[in-house]
């Protein structure tokens, strides 16, 4: 599965991980997240979110 780094912070969105604190399932798609989803370290949105290679 994919990891998206936040473009803001540097946090990482791991998609084998979820984001358990936020509700969100461990193998939850990035592009399957709710429209109201953001970063948990500094609140941005989806789009500022980049796949990260490799």
């Amino acid at each position: 599965m994919a990891k998206f780094e936040c473009l803001v912070c540097g946090w990482v969105y791991d998609e084998d991980v979820g984001d358990p604190d936020g509700g969100i399932a461990a193998g939850t798609k990035f592009e399957d997240l709710p429209d109201d989803w953001v970063c948990p370290m500094c609140g941005a949105s989806t789009e500022d979110f980049e796949k990260q290679e490799g």
